[in-house]
């Protein structure tokens, strides 16, 4: 019998079986688990002791922004491969709501002050909290901006940083964005490229540097996201009713380079980094063909039966938005090499295949 990444402790007990002895049977207690072999283990039934073959993969996975776009997406699929879930949330009752008992009735959902408690017991912990960027800029919502990652972020590490040896998660996948590299039309990212000198920049730098002060025999994968598409949240979920009435179009010059991926790529590129040792430092959650805005525009409309004909200039964008505007005038070529090396399949490699997929869902 093989565990990877648990903790055991074994213990002689009894069970009483229907032929009135009692007979010694090991019992296997698993404080953490992170996989098991395919050996049959023991378990007590109506006929003594019978061997079942047990699940090949077995998680605890603490999240927390488990109430966001892709945390939601993440959490079914952790549910859906029976992983044990707990999410750390700053309101137990908003989850609950998103996350109902009726169907979800192995997931526990954790404030703040149990947050040690949930982390000591898992596996991995993955953080993607942060309050939404897409929203006019203020110097107050600049500062929650960074503060409402780099302070979940600190708060994660320093609990597993005092999480004692045994009992320490081994994984922590922490979200960080493509914002780090700044913008520009012409230049192309990849995971060894500079950071920028814009506030996002400055804002992901801050906040890769937290993830980074976990123990160093914790694992870590930091992935910068780029734009998420799906139907239920995200920059996609704004602009679908514009098209659907007509009113779609590029966004300022439509020329700016858009780095999306399809949320099912980004949420199972986080399922193979909690999985796969591999995966550890920073990695590009973007798919392998970046488009020009425009594009995006032109495939939406086609897509939807729309045209995409009545751009957005960018006075009202920066009217609407102020300094936020920056994230939809302004983009960055991104490119995942790491995750392309690391072997992992893209389902949307390109923007039509995604937008028809979404659409049609």
């Amino acid at each position: 019998m093989a565990f990877c990444g648990s903790m055991i402790s074994q213990a002689p007990n009894y069970s009483f079986s229907p032929r009135r002895h009692w007979a010694p049977v090991r019992v296997v207690r698993t404080f953490r688990i992170s996989c098991v072999d395919t050996e049959a283990v023991p378990s007590s039934g109506a006929g003594g002791v019978r061997y079942q073959q047990p699940k090949e993969t077995q998680m605890v996975v603490s999240i927390t922004g488990a109430t966001g776009f892709i945390g939601r997406r993440l959490v079914q699929k952790l549910a859906e491969e029976d992983h044990e879930v707990r999410i750390l949330t700053r309101s137990k009752s908003n989850a609950r709501l998103l996350f109902p008992v009726e169907k979800f009735p192995t997931i526990t959902i954790a404030e703040e002050f149990e947050w040690k408690k949930c982390i000591e017991g898992s596996n991995a912990v993955v953080n993607l909290a942060g309050m939404p960027i897409s929203t006019r800029w203020t110097s107050e919502v600049k500062k929650e901006i960074k503060d409402s990652r780099v302070r979940v972020t600190s708060k994660v590490v320093d609990l597993i940083n005092s999480a004692s040896e045994d009992s320490r998660p081994s994984v922590l996948i922490s979200a960080t964005a493509v914002g780090f590299y700044g913008t520009s039309e012409t230049k192309v990212f990849n995971e060894e490229s500079p950071s920028g000198n814009d506030y996002l920049s400055e804002v992901c730098r801050e906040w890769e540097a937290r993830a980074g002060k976990v123990d160093k025999g914790v694992r870590v994968a930091l992935i910068r996201i780029g734009v998420v598409l799906g139907k239920e949240g995200g920059a996609l979920a704004k602009m679908i009713p514009f098209f659907m009435m007509f009113a779609g179009g590029p966004l300022g010059t439509g020329k700016q380079w858009f780095s999306w991926i399809h949320l099912d790529d980004i949420v199972n590129l986080i399922l193979e980094a909690l999985k796969n040792p591999s995966y550890k430092g920073v990695i590009n959650g973007t798919a392998p063909n970046p488009v020009r805005l425009s594009e995006m525009c032109e495939q939406l409309g086609e897509v939807t039966g729309r045209p995409s004909w009545l751009p957005v200039p960018d006075f009202a964008l920066k009217a609407m938005l102020g300094e936020g505007s920056i994230i939809v005038l302004e983009g960055q070529k991104v490119l995942p090499l790491k995750a392309k090396e690391l072997g992992f399949s893209f389902k949307y490699p390109y923007i039509r295949d995604a937008l028809r997929a979404i659409m049609s869902s």
